[in-house]
């Protein structure tokens, strides 16, 4: 054999194994998985609703009425037993520094600023206001529970090449819904 002989013979060879490599030839369909994808026509689309327990808070006049008193939080009362044990004590005081006339004067000053001082010690400072005193009531509130419907999804009706079929769906597809179609041998 000569030299062209054995260059056509090894180029033959490299194009057929080449083109048996390459898969079936133009035209002809060899799947290695027979699942695809199509569009099948919506039939019919009916919307699912689920009851479902709703809680929320409900404030303002409404509410007050079903308000129960025992759980209402009001301020203690103020003690009075800081004021006058301080009062007497600042009184007493500003008597020992006072002198000749202005003692009448440092009495009246210490028994105010002991007054003022001893309330404050016993009461922590606490400036104890009823919020209505100052045109704003109360606000109260309560939990309401009520049920309500939902829409949890849609039961989807559709056809497909000549055969019915029904599934639950999350969202409405429109007219045309895909589905996946597997083709296998009988």
């Amino acid at each position: 054999m000569n030299r062209i002989g054995i260059v056509l013979a090894v180029s033959l060879a490299g194009l057929a194994s080449a083109a048996c490599a390459g898969g079936p030839p133009r035209g002809q369909h060899h799947y290695q998985d027979p699942a695809y994808q199509d569009w099948a026509r919506v039939t019919h689309v009916q919307p699912q609703y689920a009851r479902v327990r709703v809680t929320r808070q409900e404030c303002g006049p409404r509410a007050a009425a079903y308000y129960d008193e025992r759980h209402a939080a009001y301020p203690a009362e103020r003690q009075l037993g800081g004021a006058i044990i301080g009062g007497i004590a600042g009184g007493i005081i500003g008597n020992q520094v006072g002198k000749g006339s202005g003692k009448h004067v440092a009495t009246a000053a210490g028994a105010v600023v002991g007054t003022i001082v001893g309330d404050r010690i016993q009461n922590n400072g606490a400036q104890l206001v009823h919020p209505a005193a100052h045109g704003h009531p109360a606000q109260r509130c309560r939990s309401v529970e009520h049920w309500e419907q939902q829409l949890t999804g849609y039961q989807v009706s559709y056809e497909y090449n000549g055969r019915h079929y029904t599934r639950f769906m999350t969202h409405d597809p429109g007219r045309r819904v895909r589905v996946n179609v597997s083709v296998s041998p009988a």
